[in-house]
């Protein structure tokens, strides 16, 4: 077997055993499903009503609602990171004939898993209330495309947070900011209805343009120049996550 065929069975163990983990721990599941769900019925039926974007509120808060749960699942991902860095876990793998990567790929594609399974539940649920997507089938597999780039890049950057935090409790808030961001965007109004100063902030943060590039997939109004940001964004976020993860990992294993 050569390197490339280990690593890879060895990411597919570790995968395993982290879906193992994440299904015992119901904070996990709870974080990544169920808070969700909950946003959904609180900005479409209790605060939708107050908000005036051009069309049905359900279909212009999905988008910002399906890249939003990307952040719910990360805190218990980022505390699993830290733990198997701080409680021997990749000590352990010394010893062994095991890829050492293989714990970092195995975090991102656990997430991405995850949270792909998350977003289809958010989808179901948004269609359920009265979300009714007017994509092709190109726009579709655009959608899926900038989704899976944005889980690929908040990713990297959780398990490059979760090396990085001293502790299994302090890796859990580093992930905060990556939560709270899509609320400064143009997640639930469009940014020109902000105030000065948070207008400028959500016009240029990268979520704004990946819930626009999303949004215009998902009504069948794609944007160049958005999507091209957009995936500028997110290619430079995986960068900067995965070389500080491989960076620290370095250092601390």
């Amino acid at each position: 077997m050569n390197a490339i065929s280990a690593s890879l069975a060895d990411s597919a163990t570790m995968v395993r055993r982290n879906l193992r983990h994440t299904m015992r721990n119901p904070l996990a599941l709870f974080n990544a499903i169920i808070v969700p769900i909950f946003v959904v019925f609180l900005m479409v039926y209790v605060l939708g009503g107050a908000f005036s974007v051009g069309t049905d509120y359900v279909d212009y808060a999905t988008p910002g609602l399906i890249i939003m749960t990307i952040g719910y699942g990360i805190g218990p991902t980022a505390t699993a990171v830290n733990s198997d860095m701080t409680t021997g876990f990749i000590n352990r793998l010394r010893v062994m004939h095991v890829s050492r990567a293989a714990v970092l790929n195995a975090h991102v594609i656990e997430i991405m898993l995850r949270t792909l399974v998350a977003i289809a539940v958010i989808i179901g649920v948004a269609l359920l209330m009265g979300f009714r997507p007017s994509a092709s089938f190109p726009e579709w597999l655009g959608a899926i495309g900038i989704v899976v780039l944005t889980v690929l890049a908040i990713g990297w950057l959780t398990v490059a947070a979760g090396l990085a935090a001293k502790s299994p409790e302090s890796a859990g808030i580093l992930g905060v900011p990556l939560m709270l961001l899509p609320f400064l965007s143009s997640a639930f109004v469009p940014a020109d209805t902000m105030g000065p100063g948070a207008r400028q902030f959500a016009e240029y943060q990268p979520f704004t343009s990946i819930i626009e590039t999303l949004r215009g997939f998902l009504t069948g109004a794609p944007s160049a120049g958005t999507a091209i940001t957009a995936i500028a964004w997110c290619v430079g976020l995986t960068l900067i996550g995965y070389l500080w993860a491989r960076a620290t990992f370095t250092k601390r294993a």
